[in-house]
């Protein structure tokens, strides 16, 4: 299974073989609900089967599928689902991506995927990330204002000291014994040389090498603000030597083991929602004045040509808004249609693709935030 990520998300708009299959559908995260799911699922996978014999050999239908049949019948996947389920597939791929949102029924087979549910997703400005920090236990965590769950490490990233300096370990991690644990008192430790401050240096390198491979492979691909859950004493040691701008200056003083999910969402949450509310109100006011100096737009039809020639640098999104039509790409034009026509889509989603092709930044936005009436508001670039 696949961490949704905004780089993920660009390779997925770009490379791939054909055809692609999409299938989204909304899931539950507990009983009695999720008995329905793998249902659900496999209705889904009957109408990629129905689409997919229309142009190409039985044969090759039924290889193509047979990973959709596995995932079906995987009940202990079944067991631990979120609130939506993405799967993107060719006849060389399978991926499958849980998450935290739901999302609306759907399975497609067509040229390329169908990545609008996972834009509006990855774009969401309320989400963020967890680095759970002790000695003996690294752990990831993404959320946003409703949910919060645990993610896969990235590769290299340890998941304990032992794991990041493994024969590195200075003596006294090595040779420390403990004695007494009864009526004479605390343990006793014995070890060579300054005990403390030679675990302090193990303890320092630890979190450099964490600090380094939770940037590299989990805040970079993602983009996405990060909490430190830890205690006091590894938030003093850590934060100094941390050089990872997405770490939050705030915290969450305790480590995540000592919290249930639903605290740990709340104690996030009080975090990231003055850094949530704060970039809100930054973009929103970079907007006003761009177009007021003619270098913003909230007009569909200008934001169009602005984004095939790459001039858009940050598009605004109404998360409740759609605007039926099609985007030629090659000139910007765009066409009003009705949702119900054949290839018609939503022009607001494909505006946020366009921009995101060519490196600009999306934020969808509450509805109650944007401002703008069309659906959209663009910064451009010049």
């Amino acid at each position: 299974m696949r961490t949704l990520s905004r780089d993920g998300l660009i390779g997925l708009l770009n490379g791939h073989g054909t055809p692609c299959l999409s299938l989204f559908q909304p899931t539950h995260r507990h009983h009695p609900g999720n008995q329905q799911d793998p249902i659900r699922f496999r209705n889904l996978t009957k109408t990629l089967e129905d689409s997919l014999r229309r142009k190409f050999a039985a044969r090759d239908v039924q290889a193509w599928l047979e990973p959709f049949r596995d995932l079906a019948a995987d009940e202990h996947f079944w067991q631990h689902t979120l609130d939506g389920l993405a799967v993107l597939a060719t006849p060389a791929s399978f991926e499958v991506y849980s998450l935290q949102r739901a999302v609306p029924e759907l399975a497609v087979v067509a040229d390329s995927f169908h990545t609008k549910p996972l834009l509006r997703i990855v774009q969401s400005a309320d989400r963020y990330q967890i680095l759970g920090l002790a000695r003996n236990e690294v752990t990831m965590f993404e959320g946003n204002r409703d949910a919060v769950d645990p993610i896969p490490l990235g590769q290299g990233v340890p998941r304990t000291l032992a794991d990041a300096l493994g024969d590195e370990l200075t003596e006294p991690h090595i040779t420390v014994a403990s004695y007494g644990t009864g009526v004479r008192g605390p343990a006793m430790h014995h070890g060579q040389g300054s005990r403390k401050d030679e675990l302090q240096v193990d303890d320092e390198r630890f979190f450099r090498v964490v600090d380094r491979a939770v940037a590299q492979r989990h805040s970079r691909p993602s983009g996405l603000p990060l909490i430190l859950a830890a205690l006091p004493e590894h938030q003093g040691l850590f934060r100094p030597l941390s050089h990872n701008p997405a770490l939050l200056a705030d915290g969450i003083d305790t480590h995540p083991s000592a919290l249930s999910a639903e605290a740990l969402r709340e104690r996030a949450w009080g975090v990231v929602e003055p850094q949530y509310v704060a970039r809100l109100t930054r973009l929103v006011a970079e907007f006003r004045e761009a177009r007021a100096k003619d270098r913003g737009a909230d007009d569909l039809a200008a934001i169009a040509r602005a984004a095939v020639e790459a001039r858009v640098g940050t598009l605004l999104v109404d998360a409740g808004r759609q605007a039926p039509g099609r985007i030629d790409r090659a000139t910007g034009d765009i066409e009003r249609v009705d949702l119900s026509e054949p290839d018609a889509d939503d022009l607001i989603d494909d505006l946020g693709e366009l921009v995101l092709e060519q490196k600009g930044d999306v934020v969808v936005v509450p509805s109650d935030r944007m401002p703008t009436a069309s659906g959209a508001a663009a910064v451009f670039r010049y």
